[in-house]
C-alpha cells in the first residue's frame, strides 16, 4: 500500500519528477550548468557596475575572472583528462561534465557575490569589499 501512494505521490508532481534517459540526464544538467552560468555573469556584471569608479578593483577583478575561467577549465581537464572522453568515461561523462562545472560556477558566484552583498561594518581584512548596507 505505502509503496502505491509513494508512486501515486510521484506521478502528481508537475512535471516530470526525475530525466527517464541518459540523454534527459544529460540535458537536465547541462540547463543547470547553463543558469548557473547566467546567474554568475549577472553578479559579474554587476560588480562591474557597482564599481566602475574603482578603475584599479575593475581591472584586478576582470583579470581575477579571466584565470578563474582558466582554473575552470584545467580543473574539468584534470578531472576528465581522456583524450576521447565520451568512450572513456561513458554515457554519463556530459552529465558528470555539466555537474562538476555547475558546481565550481555556483562556488566562483559565491566568492563573487561578496561584493555585492558587503560585509559587516567593523570586518578589518574587507579591503575593496564594501561594508554592508
Amino acid at each position: 500500500m505505502m509503496k502505491v501512494l509513494l508512486l501515486l505521490a510521484l506521478l502528481a508532481l508537475p512535471g516530470r519528477p526525475f530525466a527517464q534517459t541518459q540523454g534527459d540526464s544529460n540535458a537536465e544538467a547541462d540547463n543547470k550548468f547553463r543558469t548557473a552560468d547566467r546567474e554568475l555573469n549577472a553578479v559579474y556584471q554587476q560588480i562591474l557596475k557597482e564599481y566602475r569608479s574603482d578603475a584599479a578593483f575593475i581591472t584586478r577583478i576582470k583579470a581575477s575572472q579571466r584565470i578563474w575561467i582558466q582554473f575552470r577549465d584545467a580543473e574539468m581537464l584534470a578531472r576528465y583528462p581522456a583524450k576521447d572522453a565520451r568512450l572513456e568515461y561513458g554515457s554519463a561523462y556530459p552529465m558528470c561534465w555539466s555537474i562538476y562545472m555547475t558546481d565550481l560556477t555556483r562556488e566562483r558566484t559565491k566568492q563573487l557575490r561578496v561584493w555585492i552583498d558587503g560585509i559587516e561594518e567593523g570586518e578589518v581584512c574587507s579591503g575593496s569589499v564594501r561594508v554592508k548596507k
